[in-house]
């Protein structure tokens, strides 16, 4: 792995985010007892070596969060109850300083080897940097190192996450108050979109890899892929390691949702066809078909969430990203008509089941 946090970042960003790292690792042998503790690894696009850098003023800014693993021994369940919040007030109080988000995610080693392969933890096996700990732990993981074995419901659900983002980016855009603060967030959500149509393409193919230049070039050297697409996933790749403020238009973001919405319907029906094995070539295709759309989870874990949660669709034997899937195909791709308030209901059960 790289050495360093970012591609092209100033020696001076670098200090500053060793820095930050060194304050983590501080704060997290405070918190777990050093019986339980692991290993403590940063993982996302700094673990990775390829952070975004933002230049403002002449200097080089950190732009995307910083994403720490703990590794307790024991249940993550009851490691959750036990540390979680004291992670969560140790990753505010550094934020304002670090000049982004610390965020923590605890896990367990022993999890980590039993857990089906997903892109998540391919990612987090492939590209990280260990604070606390070596590769010996990621002894028994080997199996998430194989982006082959990437099931396509993990396809399926990077393009709803990210069409989630277009579909809360029309929001802004519908405001008659349209300000730069909306633009920048218009932009970002766009960019993050652009990069996900084309990472979603190598998925389908078994070609993803956990770097965004190396899965540029795979699509590159992909037979068939859309010069349009191509473009897109360029300029996707280009925001996440140099991000900078839209400088766009309302005219222009808004024609470039239209398009990229347009896309994403294109790509998103030729997953979800793959992947259930049926023909859906329309929105409604897809919103009438009643197979089961996320099969990978038990019906036992379906029934216990609707037994605990209110306020869920009614289908207690489905799991509740369904609804959300059927929702967000009515509201982005057809012309049926969507208020406000469906949007913030349906944001307030994404943010729970994304």
């Amino acid at each position: 792995m790289s050495t360093r946090f970012t591609i092209d970042g100033s020696a001076a960003l670098e200090q500053h985010l060793a820095e930050t790292c060194a304050l983590v690792r501080a704060g997290v042998e405070r918190i777990i007892p050093t019986q339980l503790l692991e290993g403590l690894a940063l993982a996302g696009g700094y673990g990775r070596g390829e952070g975004g850098v933002r230049h403002e003023n002449g200097q080089d800014l950190p732009y995307n969060d910083l994403e720490f693993f703990v590794f307790v021994r024991g249940s993550t369940y009851i490691n959750d109850h036990r540390f979680k919040a004291a992670l969560h007030t140790l990753g505010e109080s550094l934020s304002p300083a670090a000049g982004l988000d610390v965020e923590f995610k605890i896990l367990s080693i022993s999890r980590l080897r039993r857990s089906a392969v997903n892109m998540f933890y391919y990612d987090l096996v492939m590209g990280h940097r260990w604070l606390i700990g070596s590769d010996k732990l990621l002894v028994g993981c080997e199996h998430h190192r194989e982006a082959t074995h990437i099931p396509l419901h993990e396809a399926t659900r990077l393009l709803f996450n990210r069409c989630s983002g277009l579909l809360f980016a029309s929001e802004r855009l519908a405001k008659n108050d349209f300000n730069n603060a909306d633009a920048d967030y218009v932009g970002r959500n766009l960019a993050k979109a652009q990069l996900a149509l084309g990472d979603v393409v190598l998925a389908m193919s078994g070609r993803y890899h956990w770097s965004c230049l190396e899965r540029h070039r795979r699509l590159l050297d992909l037979a068939g892929v859309d010069p349009t697409l191509l473009a897109h996933h360029a300029a996707g790749v280009a925001f996440k390691l140099r991000p900078s403020r839209s400088a766009k238009t309302h005219a222009e973001l808004n024609q470039e949702h239209s398009a990229l919405s347009d896309l994403s319907r294109q790509i998103f029906l030729q997953l979800e066809s793959r992947r259930l094995k049926t023909r859906l070539s329309t929105p409604d295709d897809y919103i009438s078909c009643r197979t089961n759309k996320c099969p990978e989870v038990p019906l036992w874990k379906n029934v216990l969430i609707h037994l605990r949660t209110r306020g869920l669709p009614p289908s207690i034997t489905r799991y509740p990203r369904e609804h959300l899937l059927h929702e967000l195909v009515t509201m982005l791709w057809t012309e049926r008509a969507t208020d406000l308030t469906s949007i913030q209901q349906y944001a307030a059960l994404w943010n729970r089941y994304n």
